[in-house]
C-alpha cells in the first residue's frame, strides 16, 4: 500500500505536468524528501515530527484526494495501547488517608514541642529568683537580740532564787538568707569631715598682675581670649581664660585690651563699668585704656 499511495502521489504531480524540481521550490521541501515519498520509502523520516506534515502537504499540493490521504496517515499513526486500571480506590478512601497523615504530622508536632515548653515554664517557675537588699539594711538576725532580752529579764528579776524568764533565742539564719546577695548603693556620702551647718568656702581671688594706681577688672561670663599690652610693649595677660574668670590688671601707662567671644565680659576701669558695645566688631572687643589729666579712660584703637 505504501507503493500505491506513493504511486498515487507521482501520478496526480505528472497529471498536472509539474517536475519534483518546481514542487520542492514551490513548497520549499528538499527533493530527497519528495522522491522519498512518491517512491514510498520513509526511512529516515521522523513519523512523528515530520512525515504526516510532508505527506499532508505534498499530497494536497498535486491534488491528492483528501481520504486518500487521511487513510495514509491513519495508517502511519502507532496504536496507542489501551489504558487498563489495574486497582482503584474510592473518593472517601482517599479523603481518609489524606487528612489521616496530616492528623498524625499535628500530633507528632504536638508531643515533641508541649512538652519542651512545659518542661520550660516549670523550670523557670522552680527557679529561685535572688532578693536585692541596700547595705545599710539591718540583717534578719541580729546578734545583739539575745543581750538585750537577757538585760531587760535580768533588770526586772525578782529578789531571791525565783527562777528566770526563759527568752527564746532567735531562729538562725537559713542558708539562703546567708547567702543573700547585696545591693549597693549609688547614693553619695555626706561629707563627714564638716558640720551640718558647713558651707562651702569661696574660691580666694587672684593677685593683681603688674603695679600701678590705674585698675582695669575683667569679668568673664565664657571662655575667652585674653591681651593685655602695657604701652612698653609688655603683655600682662596673653591666653586663653576659662569662663568665670575674675581677674585685675594695674598699671601706670596706657595699656591696649583685646578679648575674643566678649559676649556676656565686663569691663571696669577703676570701678566705673565700660560698654564694650562700641569697642566690639564681629564678638572681639578691641579698646585702650588712656590717661589723660591722671585719670583712667576707654577709647577705641
Amino acid at each position: 500500500m505504501m507503493d500505491n499511495f506513493g504511486a498515487r502521489l507521482r501520478a496526480a504531480r505528472e497529471a498536472r505536468g509539474w517536475d519534483v524540481e518546481s514542487c520542492g521550490q514551490a513548497l520549499r521541501l528538499p527533493l530527497r524528501v519528495l522522491r522519498q515519498l512518491e517512491s514510498g520509502d520513509y526511512a529516515g523520516i521522523d513519523y512523528q515530527v515530520y512525515l504526516a506534515g510532508y505527506l499532508t502537504k505534498y499530497g494536497r499540493h498535486v491534488g491528492v484526494e483528501e481520504a486518500a490521504l487521511q487513510a495514509e496517515l491513519a495508517r502511519l499513526t502507532p496504536v496507542q495501547p489501551a489504558l487498563v486500571a489495574t486497582g482503584g480506590i474510592s473518593h472517601s478512601r482517599y479523603l481518609l488517608e489524606r487528612y489521616a497523615r496530616a492528623a498524625t504530622y499535628v500530633v507528632l508536632t504536638a508531643a515533641i514541642v508541649v512538652p519542651t515548653i512545659w518542661l520550660g515554664v516549670r523550670g523557670t517557675l522552680d527557679r529561685d529568683v535572688s532578693h536585692l537588699a541596700p547595705l545599710d539594711a539591718k540583717p534578719v538576725a541580729q546578734g545583739d537580740l539575745p543581750a538585750a532580752a537577757g538585760s531587760v529579764a535580768g533588770a526586772n528579776a525578782p529578789a531571791g532564787n525565783a527562777p528566770l524568764p526563759v527568752v527564746p533565742r532567735p531562729a538562725e539564719p537559713s542558708a539562703e538568707q546567708q547567702e543573700q546577695p547585696l545591693l549597693a548603693s549609688m547614693t553619695p556620702f555626706p561629707n563627714l569631715g564638716s558640720g551640718d551647718n558647713a558651707q562651702p568656702k569661696e574660691a580666694a581671688k587672684p593677685a593683681p598682675v603688674g603695679e600701678g594706681a590705674h585698675s582695669l577688672t575683667l569679668e568673664l561670663a565664657n571662655a575667652s581670649w585674653v591681651e593685655v599690652v602695657a604701652q612698653d610693649g609688655s603683655r600682662l595677660e596673653y591666653g586663653l581664660l576659662p569662663a568665670g574668670t575674675n581677674k585685675t590688671y594695674r598699671s601706670d601707662k596706657p595699656v591696649t585690651v583685646r578679648i575674643g567671644n566678649a559676649t556676656g565680659a565686663q569691663v571696669m576701669v577703676d570701678g566705673q563699668p565700660v560698654a564694650l558695645d562700641s569697642y566690639r566688631r564681629a564678638n572681639v572687643a578691641h579698646f585702650k585704656v588712656d590717661l589723660r589729666d591722671g585719670k583712667a579712660t576707654p577709647a577705641g584703637v
